[in-house]
């Protein structure tokens, strides 16, 4: 599998994630641990700079997604 094959395929399984849950993926869950790793070092790259910009124009789209999914605090 190539970087780009790997890249892909955790952002379609980073999005399906979001789009059954409704949340995005807790670094608490063991099953869900390897996606919520995968979105923070993509996370960091974007921020340092370094992420490809045909990645990070896609990276963009999944974080719109997940904030729009983001937890809310029941005792606010």
């Amino acid at each position: 599998m190539t970087q780009d094959e790997a890249w892909n395929k955790h952002y379609r399984d980073y999005a399906a994630f979001v789009g059954q849950n409704s949340r995005c993926p807790s670094k608490h869950h063991q099953e869900e641990r390897q996606l919520h790793s995968w979105w923070k070092q993509t996370r960091k790259q974007l921020n340092a700079g370094t992420l490809r910009p045909d990645r990070a124009a896609r990276f963009k789209e999944l974080i719109t997604l997940a904030e729009s999914n983001r937890h809310v605090n029941q005792y606010k």
